[in-house]
């Protein structure tokens, strides 16, 4: 029987593009329902329809490269960026999707430049409320290396004001101590810059006595980052434009909370930020910390893009270099324990598995879960064992 080999490898390019088509409308599929869902009703309004639009997702799968350019919120950020329609809100409803569609197909060239030369990582300065008990606790002065970096915002943990609120069960009834909200006392401990334009609040169980002070804050001699795409969104307005554009619509506190930061650390002399592969970097920016200073590696949701197999040689890394430096130093990660699964996983369920608590280790030991978004701070049992005495 004659073979038309022509019209076979046809056939099976029309195979993988629809293979793509599908995958890439699984992926927005997935991205509505599991996390944007409960975070933002434009973003899960608009990424259900494209999951449901066959002609968009080819358009997508077949000009985009497979793997982080087809990541849902970089193209939803790069449509933002460049002031598409319902910039501000979201496409809601068929003709406002219809409007959206139109508008970013006639501009796909420009949107596709955009995603290609964007990242989707931001930092989140809200971490540092969960950072902040175990820098102020470690030998002074700090030397801060952030692997993961984006804007460098987590390495100005000195320049935020923070609010924690402290909670314990208490039964009913008045009390100078505070509030009683449902059987729940709270009580305030502030701690960081009083004049900060950004003020953190996190939830802990924490007493005041446990946690930084104002006058017990981090003395930090020395700030550094690695990242793939680092950026300067105090000195560059297109690079905070871009990180402005990631927030997602109607979060509000996230986006106050960005312009915050950024003011904060404006007066403040940048950090030394270097651009490439972590685990090349890496070696080279540590010899650079200055010896008198306390080395301290650390990174918050910054590996899950990396293999298993790279945040293996990373912990490796990271290990030897510590060992090899004069009075050693510390690493400090705060990621899902999925991340890092040599690291005793905690015995907890998230209330949503979309929206994971991360663990906050030191030297991979646990300390504590936190929120995703640095709003609060839960003491893991035998977490008295691993923190270092108050400096």
């Amino acid at each position: 029987m004659a073979v038309n080999v022509g019209n076979t490898g046809n056939t099976r390019h029309v195979e993988r593009a629809v293979v793509g088509t599908w995958g890439l409308a699984e992926r927005y599929r997935e991205f509505s329902w599991r996390q944007a869902r409960g975070r933002s009703a434009a973003h899960e309004e608009l990424s259900a329809r494209i999951s449901q639009d066959p002609e968009f997702c080819d358009l997508l799968s077949g000009s985009l490269p497979a793997g982080g350019a087809q990541q849902p919120d970089l193209l939803l950020a790069a449509v933002r960026y460049l002031d598409g329609p319902h910039a501000e809100l979201g496409p809601r409803g068929d003709m406002a999707y219809g409007r959206w569609r139109e508008w970013t197909v006639r501009h796909w060239d420009e949107v596709r430049a955009v995603i290609m030369q964007r990242s989707s990582r931001t930092d989140e300065p809200a971490h540092c409320a969960t950072l902040l008990p175990l820098l102020a606790r470690l030998p002074q002065p700090l030397a801060l290396l952030e692997v993961g970096t984006s804007a460098g915002l987590c390495l100005h943990p000195d320049r935020y004001r923070y609010r924690y609120l402290h909670r314990y069960e208490d039964d009913g009834g008045e009390c100078a101590g505070g509030p009683l909200r449902g059987g729940t006392l709270l009580t305030e401990a502030e701690a960081g810059a009083p004049e900060s334009p950004l003020v953190l609040e996190c939830r802990t169980e924490w007493t005041a006595d446990e946690l930084p002070g104002r006058d017990r804050m981090p003395r930090i001699a020395w700030r550094a980052g690695i990242g793939l795409d680092p950026l300067d969104p105090a000195d560059e307005p297109d690079d905070l434009r871009w990180l402005q554009a990631l927030v997602w619509p109607g979060d509000e506190e996230r986006a106050a909370r960005l312009s915050a930061a950024v003011e904060a650390v404006r007066p403040a002399p940048r950090p030394r930020l270097v651009r490439g592969d972590l685990l090349h970097e890496l070696p080279a920016l540590a010899a650079e910390a200055p010896p008198e200073a306390t080395l301290v590696i650390f990174h918050s949701a910054a590996l899950a893009c990396l293999a298993p197999a790279r945040r293996e040689e990373f912990a490796h890394l990271v290990r030897s270099l510590l060992r090899g430096r004069p009075g050693g130093g510390h690493w400090i990660s705060h990621e899902h324990h999925s991340v890092l699964p040599w690291i005793s996983a905690p015995a907890h369920r998230s209330p949503r598995p979309d929206d994971a608590l991360l663990t906050l280790a030191l030297d991979e030991r646990p300390v504590a879960l936190t929120g995703p978004r640095g709003e609060s701070l839960h003491r893991l049992p035998g977490a008295e064992d691993v923190l270092p005495e108050r400096a």
